[in-house]
């Protein structure tokens, strides 16, 4: 079987897309890939879904710290619609997510540029929350997702009293 001439190749463009849950949650490439697919299916219909024919090409989460990154391919005409069906993705495996296109281009190279390579600073720390010491998760621009009986609630350092330590160079004392 031959190859197709470069003018009847499919042109492809690539999503560089960041995806955001709670801490210490597990997502797969798979289930990824499978919301994507539901969520254009739910959007598009059958026909509209094949025409973006969006996949996963790569795909990395840090289940620690709730964050990944994903590239997705989509067809070049099909641009506008895949990103919003990338939109109406809402949960993975029953998790609830947020995904942000941080950028589209041609090549798989040249999109890795959008991707964060999940470097945001995180720690672990301690606050109080309606009166009681919670451990909690720092996030991006100061949210923390903070542990409760039921799960995580989200807040910012506005919203709860942050309890610093002391480093290792300093005494309690001083």
């Amino acid at each position: 079987m031959r190859a197709l001439p470069k003018h009847l190749r499919p042109r492809w463009r690539y999503l560089g897309v960041a995806v955001e849950t709670w801490p210490e949650v597990a997502i797969d490439r798979r289930a990824f890939q499978r919301a994507i697919w539901d969520a254009a299916r739910g959007l598009l219909g059958d026909p509209g879904s094949a025409d973006c024919d969006l996949t996963v090409m790569r795909f990395r989460f840090e289940g620690a710290i709730g964050r990944g990154e994903a590239i997705v391919r989509v067809r070049r005409e099909e641009r506008t619609r895949g990103r919003a069906a990338l939109a109406c993705v809402d949960s993975v495996s029953g998790h609830p997510v947020g995904l942000a296109v941080r950028g589209t281009s041609g090549t798989i190279r040249a999109c890795e540029r959008y991707l964060t390579h999940c470097a945001e600073p995180n720690g672990e720390t301690t606050v109080r929350l309606s009166g009681v010491e919670r451990p909690a998760v720092r996030g991006r621009a100061g949210r923390l997702d903070v542990r409760t009986d039921e799960g995580f609630v989200g807040a910012t350092e506005l919203d709860v009293d942050v309890e610093t330590e002391p480093s290792d160079g300093e005494s309690e004392n001083e």
